[in-house]
């Protein structure tokens, strides 16, 4: 009796798909930054170099796929929380997260699209994430305030709603000034700090009379975030 050996399938398949998933999430990260959330998934084939059936076999929809990218994103803010918790000096550890996060959200459009257009449909992934942020942040605070160098009253609340302040002078100024959040960053921080300890300069200029009418028009124009 001849028998049929079943064996499973070659490792190599399983290998190739693991890296084009990856390929996958990389260019949709880099176009997410670069362009917001209104890309299509032919975009992202064409930046993985795969082919679309390719990104529609490991994700469904854009959605999944969004889902995808700010789960990882999001554990390299957890990351980040962590390692500013780890920060030998406790001021230098709020002033390295929140640097972090206003960088990041104030270079990655579609990072704050998601963060405020999808957050109330959140999938579980985000949920775990965010948890895992939150009480590391606390902590954060804790420390600063537990060594007399963070202002009394401030709590981790308000790191978040700083951070979409600095959010939205990054993208009001960003057709004209792209680096000017950088300032209000600092004036943020210099805000959190105890008296006891020395100011952040305000190593960027503020925008120029000129600067804020070009804004303006680029608003006007349709350059606002969809």
């Amino acid at each position: 009796m001849n028998h049929v050996m079943v064996t499973s399938p070659p490792r190599r398949l399983r290998a190739d798909a693991a890296r084009n998933q990856q390929r996958i999430i990389a260019a949709a990260r880099e176009l997410f930054a670069d362009r917001g959330l209104e890309i299509t998934l032919d975009d992202v084939a064409e930046r993985a170099g795969v082919g679309v059936g390719t990104v529609y076999r490991r994700f469904a929809n854009k959605k999944e796929l969004i889902v995808a990218v700010f789960d990882q994103n999001l554990r390299d803010f957890a990351d980040a929380a962590d390692a500013a918790y780890r920060h030998p000096d406790p001021w230098f550890g709020v002033v390295e997260f929140f640097e972090y996060v206003c960088r990041h959200m104030a270079t990655n459009r579609g990072f704050s699209e998601v963060m405020l257009e999808l957050e109330d449909d959140a999938t579980e992934r985000f949920i775990i994430v965010r948890d895992r942020i939150k009480p590391t942040v606390t902590a954060i605070c804790a420390r600063a305030r537990d060594a007399g160098v963070l202002a009394e009253g401030i709590e981790p609340a308000d790191f978040f709603a700083l951070v979409h302040m600095v959010d939205a002078m990054a993208e009001f100024a960003k057709p004209v000034n792209p680096d000017v959040w950088q300032r209000y960053m600092a004036v943020m921080l210099n805000g959190l700090r105890a008296d006891s300890t020395p100011r952040r300069h305000l190593v960027v200029p503020p925008l120029t009379d000129e600067e804020v009418e070009h804004a303006k028009q680029h608003l006007t124009c349709g350059g606002r975030k969809r």
